[in-house]
């Protein structure tokens, strides 16, 4: 190319600037939709409806027959296939939940899990939502394989349950959203520990063993302060592969990832000013008013070397974050909820469904038992001295949170999916988990509706 400038520098950015400050705008405006959780939440649960459309239609056939469809890869003698749906199941839900271990990993080193006394009521209450809802379930189903299904009610939602909460807007206070979050964090964690012990098939002693090499190398990136990000994810997939043969559920690779990301910059902070100060002096010294911006190859190499360390002040941890949250939410999740919410109700007797015992656990243990469990645990720990209620949460927000915990889509039918092989069976988890949800969501968007005024007003001393 020629180094003859095509047109002043100058012009040149008293056009650009007004063009890049809309572009920024118009990205601002898509951030601000793509990091919205009730928009994620409407665009799952979408998804959901569509699939019990589709399940109840003439295209039910074709749908299940593509999603039994394999995928296959291999090079040379080495062939490996997996059915659509396990590669939803399987693979994509890895990336959501290495997305439910980095907020785990956030929470843990500065959010609401850092300080063990602030953290304790909410994740103490999980635990309380996370047995009741199991034994009301083992009520119904006690013996027979319907009662590997005990695990079903336990799980909330995340985004599911903080999207429909965010949608009350000022009637929930903030310390109820934060109260709530660290709740169904540790719910998640319980769900994860549940799932590792308990949903698994006999495991390979060989792939545990290249499972365990994985996490080591894992480990020593991390020992190493090895802050590319891509370098992780590329020994993440081998751990992914080596669980996914172990007989170890899967997905839990994605939250094993997360926890050996490195959370720190790579980056000296104090140091970076004075970098910056003498770089974009030496910019300003280099810099040629009369030739073409492409032609200034010392300008431009200075130009990228800056753009790179800036890069690298972000930690893994978040750069990760950044990358898959959009993808998770707005793709990954949509399409989990499209091929698990499957529940065909033709020629089906409905009553029969309904009457059925895994349905009556799982609908009666998230429905009841996540109030119960939740709210019984939080007044325990209060009346005996053991924690106060966050300052600006009452009462009445404490219940709605209990009730909305009875939201547990997401994980609820990923459990409901190890835990039974009986197309029955599935089907009536499956048509539980969704008229629970429902149920949850609008008793407990009516109870704080109807209590949101005296809740808002409320104080952290309500309690006495």
């Amino acid at each position: 190319m020629s180094d003859t400038p095509q047109s002043s520098p100058k012009s040149e950015s008293i056009i650009a600037v007004p063009q890049v400050l809309e572009r920024r705008r118009r990205q601002k405006k898509l951030t601000k939709i793509t990091s919205n959780g009730t928009i994620a939440a409407a665009v799952m649960v979408g998804a959901a409806l569509l699939a019990v459309i589709v399940a109840n239609s003439d295209a039910y056939e074709a749908v299940h027959h593509f999603l039994m469809e394999p995928l296959t890869l291999g090079i040379g003698p080495l062939v490996g296939s997996i059915s659509i749906e396990a590669f939803v199941n399987d693979f994509l839900m890895a990336i959501f939940f290495l997305l439910v271990g980095i907020e785990l990993k956030y929470e843990v080193t500065v959010g609401e899990l850092r300080k063990p006394r602030q953290a304790a009521l909410p994740m103490l209450a999980a635990v309380g939502g996370v047995v009741v809802p199991a034994a009301i379930y083992l009520l119904f189903n006690s013996s027979g394989s319907n009662a590997s299904g005990w695990a079903i009610p336990m799980a909330t939602d995340i985004a599911f349950a903080l999207g429909v909460m965010s949608l009350l807007g000022d009637r929930v206070a903030p310390a109820t959203k934060v109260f709530f979050s660290t709740l169904a964090i540790a719910d998640d964690i319980l769900a994860i520990i549940v799932i590792a012990l308990f949903y698994g098939h006999a495991p390979s002693l060989a792939w545990l063993a290249a499972s365990a090499g994985c996490l080591l190398i894992l480990a020593v990136f991390n020992y190493l302060k090895v802050f590319r990000v891509r370098h992780y994810m590329i020994v993440g997939l081998l751990l992914w592969f080596c669980m996914f043969n172990s007989g170890i559920h899967a997905t839990l690779a994605g939250v094993l990832l997360a926890l050996f990301l490195p959370a720190k910059s790579d980056i000296s902070l104090a140091a970076l000013r004075p970098w910056l100060k003498k770089k974009a002096d030496r910019l300003d010294d280099i810099y040629d008013d009369n030739m073409h911006i492409l032609g200034q190859h010392e300008f431009m190499a200075t130009s990228a070397t800056v753009e790179r360390i800036m890069h690298q002040v972000t930690p893994p941890l978040e750069r990760t974050e950044r990358a898959i949250s959009v993808p998770v939410n707005f793709v990954i999740l949509p399409i989990f909820a499209f091929v698990n919410a499957q529940v065909r109700l033709v020629g089906v007797d409905v009553a029969s469904v309904f009457a059925d015992p895994v349905t009556l656990g799982t609908m009666c243990g998230s429905i009841l038992g996540k109030p119960i469990g939740i709210v019984a645990v939080t007044v325990l720990l209060v009346k005996i001295g053991f924690a106060k209620l966050p300052s600006g949460v009452d009462w009445h927000q404490i219940i709605g949170v209990g009730l909305m915990g009875g939201l547990g889509f997401t994980m609820s039918i990923l459990i409901a999916g190890l835990a039974f092989t009986d197309p029955a069976e599935i089907l009536a988890a499956k048509f539980a988990i969704l008229c629970g949800s429902v149920i949850a969501a609008t008793i407990g968007c009516l109870y704080i509706l109807l209590t949101g005024k005296k809740a808002s007003a409320g104080s952290g001393d309500s309690q006495d």
